[in-house]
């Protein structure tokens, strides 16, 4: 087989660079258009569920959350194990797929199993599927530098500006908002007036959920002119949420006011973002989705930011703490460099050893074709340019080179031995003509 392949290739030589040239060309195409990322993504093909109840021990957020979910997770299809974590408040569910699993397909399966499971949940619960990225995911962490203003400030410009603009770019599967505190309303109430008035904390919630919504009407018409009523009822500051009335007793209504005082507050915080130890920082991580090209998103998040900069508070600006970016193209650039002088020390050691031009050219073309085919390998099986894959190609020149330069001397001592029975048939055959 290999010796009619050797007899075809002597015999169609034209065909065979134009194959070659193919091959190259196909390999350029796929080295331009593959994905490009620092490190290897070896993360397991999963989907996270999560669940939070507030202020509910890591005990009953095993027996009234985790269990049911986990028990009902179970029975997906292409389920290899599924994982879960029980804390205060919260829980984890890690439902790991095969392998060979689409992870979108995937999150529909877990969302479809999910919607039958609420119904057993407690009242308020509602569990949420992760996003749609992977453990190698964050790409971006970024701090929001704004001297004087106040971090609730900050963090409410990164939750309702940024968050969203940033959101919009292609490839960004979540911003994970950090640091700051998130601004609410709170009623500090005095346990002895509630007494005194006769009342509960259900009363207040009550009465500040039923003030705090719109109704709609209807549509009528007079003189011609058709009406929309409607009735607008949102809390806008602290003196409406002040003046809600409770209850009324004597005629005399008891606004919440009278029970407790009303306040403009952070939400109770776990731990803090401190940027170089100069103080509390606001920012948010960029999570890349799953397939992307992280390189590629980056790019894209950073020419974001240049837009969203124009419409950011006077003096505030970004400052990029984690750029993945950088790492990919100190990666690339380094194994660039590394396959060049490489191919460069090759070549020469080779013309120097075999002492012969075409031989050389021979051996030191089988270099950029077969790094150019190994990413149409890379693309056919989805694996990114990263610093394994590229390490893997920088050490398999020597592979190449070595196989090449056996070859070639193969070719010489077959092609000497071969001459040198002619010689030997030629001296025969004229001694025995004298």
């Amino acid at each position: 087989m290999v010796e009619k392949i050797i007899s075809f290739s002597l015999r169609n030589r034209f065909i065979v660079l134009l194959f070659a040239a193919a091959i190259f060309t196909w390999g350029i195409f796929s080295m331009k258009s593959s994905k490009i990322d620092a490190i290897p993504d070896l993360s397991e093909n999963q989907v996270i569920v999560f669940t939070e109840w507030m202020g509910r021990s890591p005990q009953i957020i095993e027996d009234q959350i985790t269990y049911p979910l986990v028990t009902n997770l179970q029975g997906l299809p292409k389920v290899k194990y599924v994982r879960a974590n029980s804390m205060f408040g919260m829980s984890f569910i890690y439902i790991i797929f095969e392998d060979d699993v689409d992870v979108y397909w995937a999150r529909a399966r877990v969302l479809e199993r999910l919607n039958t499971v609420t119904n057993s949940l407690p009242d308020g619960v509602s569990p949420t599927i992760g996003p749609d990225g992977t453990g190698v995911g964050h790409v971006l962490w970024y701090t929001l530098d704004a001297p004087g203003m106040d971090l609730g400030e900050q963090r409410a410009v990164q939750d309702w500006y940024i968050k969203f603009a940033l959101q919009n770019v292609q490839g960004v599967s979540e911003i994970a908002s950090f640091g700051g505190f998130q601004k609410q309303y709170q009623i500090s109430i005095d346990p002895d007036k509630l007494s005194y008035y006769k009342l509960t904390i259900q009363d207040v919630m009550r009465a500040v959920k039923s003030n705090n919504n719109e109704a709609g009407g209807r549509k009528f018409e007079m003189s011609g002119i058709a009406y929309i009523i409607k009735t607008t009822g949102y809390l806008k500051s602290l003196d409406e949420i002040g003046n809600l009335p409770i209850r009324t007793q004597n005629s005399i209504p008891i606004k919440v006011s009278d029970i407790g005082t009303v306040q403009m507050a952070g939400e109770s915080r776990l731990g803090i973002f401190d940027y170089n130890g100069e103080g509390e920082a606001v920012g948010g991580i960029v999570v890349l989705r799953y397939g992307e090209n992280a390189n590629e998103v980056i790019k894209r998040v950073k020419t974001k930011m240049d837009e969203v900069s124009k419409g950011l508070p006077e003096g505030m600006k970004f400052t990029i703490v984690y750029d993945r970016g950088e790492l990919i193209e100190e990666s690339i650039s380094s194994i660039k460099t590394t396959l060049i002088e490489e191919m460069i020390v090759v070549s020469l050691i080779v013309m120097l050893f075999l002492l012969h031009w075409r031989s050389a050219i021979s051996i030191i073309i089988q270099i950029p074709i077969t790094i150019a085919a190994s990413f149409i390998v890379l693309n056919a099986f989805d694996i990114s340019s990263n610093i394994m894959s590229l390490t893997g190609i920088a050490l398999a020149i020597g592979v190449i080179v070595d196989n090449g330069i056996i070859m070639a001397e193969n070719s010489y001592k077959n092609l000497a031995t071969r001459q040198a029975e002619l010689n030997e048939q030629r001296k025969g055959g004229n001694s025995h003509v004298v």
